[in-house]
């Protein structure tokens, strides 16, 4: 099915695309920009919680290897030292993807608004 131009005076919230924004599409286009700055705002809350999440597990992860020394774990605090390089390595991996696609997808959404 081809896909319809529309014409620069068209507005979104025309669905039937008879020209005339009516109640029922000007509250669908409302309920959808609500819903879409919802999300906007999850997603952002969702990266924060992730960006933190991850700080505090790379700060206290040290202090995990001290605290197993200090109770006379030697042998957990060699075990998890042994897999810090992997830990701290695959934390840097996840959130730079994470943010990387992110950013990808602001730019590819504003490069689309643009057009």
């Amino acid at each position: 099915m081809a896909e319809e131009k529309k014409t620069p005076d068209h507005h979104p919230a025309d669905t039937n695309g008879d020209g005339i924004v009516d109640d029922r599409e000007h509250e669908m286009y409302l309920e959808f920009k609500r819903k879409e700055m919802e999300d906007a705002d999850a997603q952002r809350d969702a990266i924060r919680k992730m960006a933190w999440f991850s700080l505090f597990g790379l700060l206290l992860y040290p202090f995990a290897i001290f605290s197993t020394s200090l109770f006379g774990l030697s042998e957990a605090a060699g075990l998890i030292a042994d897999i810090a390089p992997t830990y701290f390595a695959s934390i840097a991996v996840l959130v730079s993807a994470f943010f990387g696609a992110s950013a990808y997808a602001g730019k590819a959404k504003d490069d689309k608004a643009k057009k």
